[in-house]
């Protein structure tokens, strides 16, 4: 798997805001809450999204959310007061297949108390190619929905409400994926920060991973597409874009004589309004010379490389299927670093892989303490279903001893970070302040470094200059070195 795994589900919705765009409340709604849209396809409606995943889940969800929010439903933190309850689900580790399990047995009574509520599943769990095992265990569900598209919800209420015309148009406009991406109500004004999908699905198939079989082969969006809806994201606040794909140094490798990642990056640099551009997740096979030089000119382009190795020694990288061997991914971070000097690394690591031996495993270890990386996304091997390790290679490695090797790479990541971050107080880091938290405001560099700092009034969207004052493994804490970067400059101007 090239990207993140294991990352905690949650029923996170955020905070309401205002936003000019909103339409308003109708005279005579059904309760005090709010919840008539004039002018809505579908008024007095609520929705709620339960995410479990990676950033590819969360653009989903934000892409659901904003096409209900097209119908005129309107978001709600509690899901017993939904009408429409999306569970967007994922499957890389057991435990997030187990959880997404859980979340739906929960929701049960809720459907049988109430029979009109619409609840919909939808990704890795259903994948590309439907599970229909799945409407046999859980009948209670409406709607399965593949990753990354929200059609088959849209249509299942469109229809029910008996609106041909507004369906129509709605399948055809989600059909091409409209980059026109109005970001769900309480959202907007106050995201910073958004992920956008430039490639769906993957074609690498490694043999651990499940995504080529949930999301299907790789498809590259136009250039113009996310284009039109990193602009839009701009027009509504978001000021620091995130470049997804599985594998995204890939984009347009799927389209004859296509655009390349470097271009895209190009492209969407020349936005007004974004003031910072990232992308992941890498892949040490393609991330090639041009991509560098492209992010070393870009001054929106940060500085922070995402490129998992997953195992430092040769047989295991073999039996993973990755392409690569350890000194290959040596010689990358050299390149990297040659290329883009201070620029910050974060990796990717399985253990426990099957047939991993004692010394393979310190072979991951040794060249962890080796390359120093910023970041080390850590993580156990569990077998995946329909995945090549768990049909051919048997899980011969104990849990107790995959948690051993775990938490000696992380002891050793953690000492790793430590001393990279000290290295950084005492000095200025321009960093873009994303939200409060905790009573404390909290960005990030351009390397990608959490920092905290205090202040009473608001930054939420500005760069600032910050010193930095202490340091731990995992953020900084700094104050306030001088005034913030006007939000308007040109872009010559935006260089560090």
């Amino acid at each position: 798997m090239a990207g993140a795994v294991g990352k905690a589900a949650s029923w996170a919705q955020p905070a309401n805001s205002q936003a000019s765009a909103a339409p308003q409340a109708a005279v005579g709604s059904r309760d005090p809450k709010g919840r008539a849209m004039e002018g809505s396809i579908i008024p007095d409606m609520l929705y709620h999204i339960w995410t479990s995943g990676c950033q590819m889940n969360v653009a989903d969800s934000q892409r659901v959310a904003s096409a209900l929010e097209r119908l005129g439903y309107r978001a709600t933190p509690a899901a017993e007061q939904a009408d429409v309850i999306v569970l967007n689900t994922c499957v890389v580790r057991q435990s997030a297949e187990e959880s997404a399990y859980g979340r739906l047995h929960s929701l049960r009574p809720l459907k049988q108390q109430r029979p009109e509520l619409v609840i919909n599943l939808m990704g890795c769990l259903v994948g590309v190619k439907g599970n229909p095992g799945l409407q046999e265990t859980f009948p209670f569900v409406d709607v399965f929905s593949p990753p990354s598209d929200p059609s088959p919800l849209l249509e299942h209420l469109l229809q029910r409400e008996g609106q041909d015309l507004q369906r129509k148009q709605t399948q055809e406009r989600f059909a091409t994926m409209d980059g026109d991406l109005r970001l769900p109500l309480e959202e907007r004004g106050r995201l910073i920060s958004a992920h956008v999908p430039v490639v769906y699905g993957c074609s690498h198939a490694c043999t651990f991973c499940i995504i080529p079989f949930r999301r299907g082969v790789e498809r590259s969006r136009p250039v113009g597409e996310v284009a039109a809806e990193v602009r839009s994201l701009a027009e509504q606040g978001v000021r620091e874009v995130t470049l997804l794909g599985q594998i995204v140094d890939r984009y347009g490798k799927d389209v004859a004589d296509g655009p390349v990642l470097a271009d895209l990056l190009r492209a969407v640099h020349q936005i007004e309004g974004i003031r910072r551009i990232r992308f992941l997740t890498s892949h040490p096979n393609w991330m090639n010379d041009e991509l560098l030089q492209a992010v070393a000119e870009l001054p929106k382009v940060c500085e922070h490389i995402e490129v998992p190795v997953q195992a430092g020694d040769d047989e295991v990288l073999r039996r993973m299927r990755r392409g690569y061997t350890a000194d290959d991914y040596r010689r990358l971070i050299g390149r990297i670093r040659s290329r883009l000097p201070g620029c910050s690394i974060a990796t990717d690591v399985i253990v426990g892989f099957p047939g991993e031996t004692e010394e393979q495993f310190l072979r991951t270890y040794e060249l962890m303490a080796e390359l120093r990386l910023d970041v080390a996304h850590l993580a156990r091997y569990s077998p995946r279903p329909h995945t090549l390790a768990a049909r051919q290679l048997p899980d011969d490695v104990a849990e107790e001893e995959k948690m051993r090797r775990f938490r000696l790479l992380e002891d050793l990541q953690s000492s790793i970070a430590a001393d990279i971050h000290a290295g950084l107080v005492g000095r200025t880091q321009e960093v873009l302040v994303e939200r409060r938290q905790r009573g404390r405001w909290m960005g990030r560099t351009r390397t990608n470094k959490l920092v905290f700092f205090d202040s009473p009034r608001d930054w939420r969207g500005q760069l600032v200059e910050l010193r930095i004052e202490h340091s731990g493994p995992w953020s900084l804490r700094g104050a306030l070195a001088s005034q913030p970067v006007p939000l308007l400059q040109p872009a010559a101007a935006q260089v560090n």
